[in-house]
């Protein structure tokens, strides 16, 4: 039986180490430690703990195993590690079972030692939502000594006095009841002094009952049997991060409006409870530091960064604000050690606790001990150019030493020629000193040592400060003779290290307007407006893309139709030249911000142009389809959904009036029938393959004759300007009405449907 124990534990403890914060795993060796003899146990309990030593839980069932084998001794050592560090009522109630257990023979000696634990236990978390019973069961302890004298009995009633005037002003989910027993209390001992005693307690315990009912909002969204793991960003992670940053705000507001010192105690005592559970998160124990340090207490708050270098000793951000404290506070020596500790033995130190340490040398010790430092940082293998920047910036800005600035730099140049960043940063240096000779041969030196790829924002910082500082006057008197040849080679290899080429084998990146723009703009003053930005900014997207029309001569209908036709005409070679095209100028870019058109409800895809009634309302589909004419019903089926910005809809109708459209006799059924046909599916309304198909059905040659015969019977109509009001609107309908009549009423066009319609619309918005 003991060999099966041992290779179960040693099972367990594998698996445990396998995920060292794995939750279901430490639940599993839980459970495994309660079966097991405490010769087996005791090791499980001290691994899950070392994991996680802000459990209560596991705590509080390691120390009632040892209970409940009378191990006294072992007992009280577990409880000496535990109970500062968690703060949770069940387990501060184990505590006290343990002392009345241990003192009960004792006699008087250890009733005061019982009391002094009931008061030890409810001067930390006696402010618990929770401790209700706590009070209610040191209550009944007092009630239940006995009394040889009538002074003891006093001294006893006077002690229960104070506990139940404590307690009934903790906002506490007994509190109601706490109340109720101190006024019988009260009333049992005296009437006349009751009176005036629960006169003075009565608005500190409604206002303790208050604050208890909004406190319980916030307590009740946390989970109390969370153990504390590292941050995974899981949803519940923060949800739970959440609901203790609302606690502590909460208690920071000092809602019960008590004293500053019991207002400081409750809100130590949320800010450990919370640590209980978010023992991983930095933010929690700054924020706990900063807290104590507003509030004057400096040595609490060194204490707390003590306490979180111990649990996270990783976090560089809070040996940094560590040692800031420190320092803010004079004690120079003690964030020297903390600089040194995160340092370690130099040889894994990153570079920015290297900067770091010289600032606080520069700043405390003076200059030569930060440059002495430095001089020993660059030999670390570790080291980056970010530490001779800093320190030449340093030399530079503080001590206004250009020359050593310039050495540090030069020395730097000759181990990261080859980061790009560095020879920028050295470049901006070279600028104020207005050195624009070092300039130019440092860009020269570092371009032909950098690979292509990695110099393009060398060569972007090239173009710049040539653009900007070149003389003009020069390069014209030299007739473009050295200057302009360097900006020439400047151009050729930056087109070589920027070239994108496209699939004929042309470049992208051609010579075009924009970079004009570019050469001669200057922070955020450029030599044109906005809208002429948005347009060079679209054509140089339409010439990268102007190849790809021939893949698809049906250009789609929708927010992206001009990407294949730059023009804005359609290569189909079968339409006609008298159709009237849109004013493309008034096309905008389309951008995600935009809100595409409402779904209908009922179907999946988008009813075009909306479907918002004027009340706010959404319509159906089919109820919009219904109430529209058979011809102008099939037409609005046909019509992708709206994607981009709304149209102009009088000038829209004024284009359908001189359009000749396809007759509608044979697409389109009665009415009768268009009420049972269901509505259109979700591609006929949704997208260009419906719409294409359609077209490709019609024959070229009849529609050629159609627009024949409408061109001699409707030019004079079509070569009038566009209407835009709707008097003239009204007068071109009317002439269609004409021409219609004449080549025949039977048939019935999309223009004609549709402009009835709004024509009667008109009518009887007008009347």
């Amino acid at each position: 039986m003991a060999n099966d124990n041992e290779e179960t534990n040693s099972l367990s403890l594998s698996d445990g180490d396998a995920d060292k914060y794995n939750v279901e795993a430490a639940e599993a060796l839980a459970n495994e430690a309660s079966r097991l003899p405490m010769s087996g146990a005791v090791p499980i309990y001290e691994q899950l703990l070392a994991t996680f030593p802000t459990s209560a839980k596991y705590w509080k069932q390691y120390v009632e195993a040892q209970m409940a084998v009378n191990n006294d001794e072992a007992t009280r050592q577990i409880f000496s590690r535990c109970l500062l560090n968690c703060l949770q009522v069940p387990l501060w109630r184990c505590y006290i079972r343990f002392i009345r257990k241990i003192n009960d023979k004792k006699g008087i000696e250890g009733q005061e030692e019982t009391k002094k634990a009931f008061d030890f236990m409810l001067n930390y978390v006696g402010a618990d939502i929770a401790s209700g019973p706590v009070w209610m069961e040191y209550i009944a302890y007092l009630k239940s000594l006995p009394v040889q004298t009538t002074l003891e009995e006093s001294q006893r009633m006077t002690a229960i006095r104070k506990i139940y005037q404590r307690a009934v002003v903790m906002p506490t989910q007994h509190v109601e009841q706490l109340w109720r027993d101190y006024e019988n209390f009260e009333n049992s001992v005296s009437r006349a002094l009751a009176k005036g005693l629960l006169a003075e307690y009565q608005p500190k315990y409604n206002s303790a009952r208050a604050v208890y009912r909004e406190r319980k909002k916030y307590v009740d969204e946390i989970d109390w049997n969370m153990l504390a793991v590292p941050p995974t960003g899981s949803s519940k992670e923060e949800m739970q991060w959440m609901a203790w940053k609302k606690l502590l705000k909460f208690e920071k507001e000092n809602p019960q409006r008590v004293d500053n010192a019991s207002a400081n105690k409750r809100i130590t005592f949320a800010y450990e409870q919370c640590l209980m559970y978010l023992y991983h998160y930095p933010d929690i124990w700054y924020d706990y530091a900063k807290w104590h340090e507003k509030s004057g207490s400096t040595d609490s708050a060194t204490k707390v960064y003590q306490r979180a270098l111990k649990a996270l000793p990783d976090s560089e951000m809070l040996k940094y604000a560590y040692a800031e404290l420190e320092e803010s506070h004079g004690a120079i020596q003690a964030a020297k050690k903390v600089y040194e500790c995160l340092l370690g033995d130099g040889v894994n130190a990153t570079s920015l606790s290297h900067i770091q340490f010289i600032r606080f040398l520069r700043r405390n010790e003076g200059v030569e001990a930060a440059r002495k430092y430095f001089l020993d940082a660059r030999k670390s293998p570790n080291c980056t150019y970010h530490v001779y920047v800093a320190y030449a910036m340093m030399a530079f800005c503080l001590d206004k030493d250009a020359k050593l600035a310039h050495n540090i730099f030069e020395a730097g140049l000759k181990r990261f020629m080859h980061e790009p960043s560095y020879i920028l940063e050295y470049a901006d240096f070279l600028c104020r000193l207005n050195d624009d000779r070092n300039i130019r041969a440092l860009f020269e030196r570092a371009l032909s040592s950098l690979p292509p790829d990695e110099s393009v924002e060398v060569w972007k910082r090239f173009i710049e400060f040539e653009q900007t500082y070149g003389d003009l006057a020069s390069m014209l008197k030299v007739v473009f003779d050295r200057l302009s040849a360097l900006l020439q080679k400047v151009e050729q290899r930056r087109k070589e290290a920027l070239s994108r080429t496209g699939d004929d084998g042309e470049s992208a990146l051609e010579n075009s307007l924009q970079d004009v723009a570019s050469r001669y703009s200057f922070m955020d003053l450029w030599p044109c407006s906005s809208k002429d930005l948005d347009h060079l900014a679209r054509k140089e997207w339409l010439s990268r893309n102007v190849n790809k029309k021939i893949e698809n001569p049906v250009p789609p209908i929708g927010a992206n139709s001009a990407d294949k036709n730059v023009s804005g005409f359609p290569n189909n070679p079968s339409v006609s030249g008298k159709v009237v095209y849109p004013d493309i100028s008034r096309m905008v870019i389309y951008g995600p911000t935009q809100k595409p058109g409402l779904a209908a409800p009922g179907l999946s895809g988008t009813v075009p142009y909306g479907g918002t009634l004027s009340n706010g309302g959404t319509t159906n589909a089919v109820d919009i389809l219904k109430g529209l004419p058979p011809s102008l019903a099939t037409f609005v089926a046909t019509l992708p959904p709206v994607e981009g910005p709304s149209p102009d809809v009088d000038f829209v109708i004024s284009i359908l009036l001189q359009s000749n459209m396809p007759s509608a006799s044979g697409k389109s059924g009665t009415p009768q029938q268009l009420q049972n046909v269901p509505a259109p599916s979700t591609s006929d309304l949704s997208g260009s393959v419906k719409f294409k198909q359609t077209r490709d059905r019609q024959q070229p040659g009849k529609r050629k004759n159609i627009e024949r015969q409408d061109e001699d019977d409707t030019s004079t109509v079509q070569s009038q300007p566009l209407p835009r009001d709707a008097f003239k609107i009204r007068q071109l309908q009317k002439a269609r009405d004409t021409t219609s009549s004449r080549t025949g009423a039977g048939s019935a066009s999309y223009g004609s449907g549709f402009s009835g319609g709004f024509s009667g619309d008109l009518s009887a918005s007008s009347g």
